[in-house]
């Protein structure tokens, strides 16, 4: 289940939120911002601290400390409760809108007493934003989107990011796994897939009695409520209110049923075709023949797959898109894998926006076996970052210091720059040329022309210093919609240019998405799968990225940051 810290961080955000809409002092709404990430980034659970160990934390000082040992200990902080009563229940409502801030939100309470997304849109209908100051037609268009993305990622669909759902996952596994009589436990379903979000938890069992398994997870200190209990399937609300769906199957079965319960749907009815043209029966217990009945197998994945004429199709590519037509080619691609990864190039430290020292990242990044791996904090144009040449030429002395501390892994010293509303970044060319890598990123002016982001973006592919750009959509999932790029003509200037594009793993971008990444490698674009981490916690996210580019159809020839160093630095050598 989630770590206190990401509990804490949710309620500490709460505050800062409430604190800005009603209109209270910015320094302390920013301040609480500020510990809410640094705690959620935190290696250390934090339930273990005192309020010593909690000051130790950057952003964290002794009013925040106590507070989160009075949530620790209680589940509530008075002073937030007090300020969520103060506010109407509605205008919390609006917050979660993407692209409808705090202040907007009140202005709209205030204004024309609107308390609820259903008002929103009505208001929206009969053009009665339109006369309130800061909003016009363009921003109804922005929160007309945001209410869609609202529901579609989480408001009414009740979707959650992968990392949650996987954490979640990953705990019951490991519980039901240890209960006598299994012998096979895996999660499933769009989960297994490596879906963005996920709606609920498919896990499945093999096992002769159902009972211990249904008991079992029932049981579990972190089941809510059982929604249904049954011989072969028992679904339980987690006390996050998430959904797991548990089946037990007969050993037999486990392979027919693990390839149903994966999906996606069309990939499923695709083969079930396939089974028919040969005179077969598909189903969740195996391969029967038609005829007869007679089941020919079932117990593997890939006996399955075997007896339709197919080799065993990755999880990830299931969603038919052309897999099983490859398959019967022999044209699967061979796709990459977490252990393909030889370095992260777009990670961050102390002197900007992290929330680790630049020795402490490097450490950990050397524990995940890393052949290189890149340090690149925010260049100046980002002025609340407030980096200077001095700054950066520093971190450059001592990353060349730290270099060849951990045997086996190589630093690159390079900086993270912002694409400005021309296309120009942040540094002249002969400052850029002194470092080993440069990440180009949007990261303001979202509201610009479609024409304009184009050529916004298309400038920075061509850019000889940059090598890769960095979250190219510039989205957060279920928060803040993709910029309006011609995003082919963008692929193309890539390709052109030989940049990469970032498929950023941070569960909350996932950037490029998929179906991104299947219309760039089209153009013959090359990749680059990072975790863009602001703290040592978030190095692992890489597998999302894997999973993604996966889902892509990618393979290692694809992505730069599985190449060998030398084939790496030629590659980013400026263009």
């Amino acid at each position: 289940m989630a770590r206190p810290n990401d509990e804490v961080e949710a309620v500490l955000q709460e505050y800062a939120d409430l604190v800005a809409i009603t209109g209270g002092d910015a320094f302390k709404a920013r301040a609480y911002e500020k510990a809410a990430r640094a705690i959620g980034g935190f290696p250390t659970d934090i339930s273990t601290l005192d309020a010593e160990g909690l000051r130790e934390i950057p952003h964290v000082g002794k009013s925040i400390a106590d507070k989160v040992l009075e949530y620790l200990s209680t589940g509530r902080i008075p002073a937030l409760e007090e300020t969520r009563a103060a506010i109407p229940p509605g205008v919390r409502e609006l917050i979660a809108v993407p692209t409808l801030g705090p202040r907007k939100a009140m202005t709209l309470y205030e204004e024309l007493g609107v308390s609820s997304v259903e008002q929103l849109l009505d208001a929206i209908h009969d053009k009665k934003l339109r006369d309130l100051k800061g909003f016009g037609p363009r921003t109804e268009e922005n929160i007309l989107h945001g209410i869609d993305l609202a529901r579609k990622a989480g408001g009414s669909g009740g979707r959650i990011l992968i990392d949650a759902a996987m954490d979640v996952a990953e705990q019951i596994v490991a519980e039901l796994s240890g209960t006598a009589g299994c012998e096979g436990c895996a999660y499933a379903g769009s989960l297994r897939r490596m879906r963005e979000t996920i709606g609920d938890i498919d896990v499945l069992v093999a096992a002769t009695r159902s009972g211990p398994f249904m008991e079992a997870i029932a049981a579990l200190p972190y089941t809510a409520e059982v929604i249904a209990h049954g011989e072969k399937k028992t679904s339980i609300r987690t006390t996050k209110g998430l959904q797991v769906d548990l089946r037990v199957l007969p050993p037999g079965s486990w392979g027919a049923g693990l390839l149903y319960f994966t999906g996606s749907k069309a990939h499923n009815i695709r083969i079930r075709e396939l089974a028919v043209r040969h005179g077969y029966k598909l189903s969740e217990y195996g391969l029967f023949h038609a005829k007869s009945g007679r089941r020919i197998t079932s117990a593997t994945e890939e006996d399955v797959y075997a007896r339709l004429g197919l080799p065993w199709i990755p999880p990830t590519l299931r969603e038919d898109r052309g897999e099983v037509a490859a398959g019967l080619r022999d044209e699967l691609p061979e796709l990459v894998e977490d252990g393909d990864i030889r370095g992260d190039l777009h990670t961050h430290t102390d002197l900007t926006d992290g929330l680790a020292s630049l020795e402490d990242m490097v450490t950990a990044a050397a524990r995940r076996g890393y052949s290189y791996y890149a340090v690149t904090d925010h260049a100046p144009d980002l002025y609340m970052q407030r980096m200077t040449d001095a700054k950066i030429l520093a971190q450059r002395e001592r990353v060349r210091e730290l270099d060849g501390k951990h045997r086996r892994m190589r630093l690159l010293h390079g900086a993270e720059l912002n694409i400005g509303p021309d296309g120009e970044v942040d540094w002249p060319g002969e400052f850029l040329a002194g470092f080993d890598l440069c990440v180009a990123s949007v990261h303001s002016h979202f509201n610009q022309s479609r024409a304009e982001l184009t050529r916004r973006l298309v400038r920075a592919c061509e850019n000889p210093h940059v090598s890769v750009i960095g979250h190219p959509t510039t989205r957060l999932i279920g928060k803040r919609p993709g910029i309006d790029a011609d995003f082919d003509a963008v692929f193309e200037a890539c390709a052109r240019t030989g940049t990469a594009l970032e498929i950023n793993a941070h569960p909350e971008r996932i950037d490029l998405c998929d179906e991104d990444i299947l219309r760039a490698k089209r153009y013959g674009v090359k990749f680059a799968v990072n975790t863009d981490a602001h703290s040592t916690t978030h190095l692992p996210y890489m597998r999302y990225g894997v999973g993604t580019a996966q889902r892509g159809w990618l393979t290692k020839d694809d992505i730069i940051n599985t190449w060998p160093l030398q084939r790496l630095r030629r590659f980013l050598s400026p263009k």
